[in-house]
């Protein structure tokens, strides 16, 4: 089976070659990297991939419009970002997101759930947008 295609928008190189090698060991060919919002919006409009991973805060603008893009093309996408859910337009809000830092367990699980629900964003079928929101670390009480 071939590796799922994917391409990652973040503006912090550090970052981006982190997340490129957790994508690595999760078995997926990354395509491409896009530092900039010109790049992002060429790879979303032009690139073949199954999947994309959006920081959210792009050099101080966000990248809803690039999602927007995605969307309308029926590849699925998963934010990231410092701010949780609530830093997510309204019209996302289903979207699976992952809050900074983030370990590969949960990019695996984000990932997986894109895959699993990219039409929904395009079509607005998310019946529970908090379902599908990966959720914060649990407490030791286990509440």
């Amino acid at each position: 089976m071939a590796a799922h295609r994917i391409f990652i928008v973040e503006d912090e190189m550090m970052i981006a070659m982190m997340v490129e090698d957790f994508l690595a060991d999760l078995g997926w060919d990354v395509v491409g990297v896009a530092g900039t919002l010109d790049q992002a919006f060429a790879m979303a409009r032009d690139t073949v991939v199954d999947a994309a991973l959006l920081d959210v805060n792009l050099n101080g603008r966000n990248t809803f419009a690039v999602a927007e893009i995605l969307a309308a093309r029926d590849i699925p996408f998963v934010f990231a970002t410092g701010y949780g859910a609530q830093g997510i337009a309204d019209r996302f809000r289903g979207a699976p997101t992952l809050t900074k830092p983030y370990q590969l367990n949960e990019l695996d699980g984000a990932l997986q759930q894109a895959l699993g629900v990219g039409r929904g964003v395009a079509e607005g079928r998310f019946s529970d947008p908090g379902s599908v929101v990966l959720p914060g670390p649990k407490n030791s009480s286990g509440c």
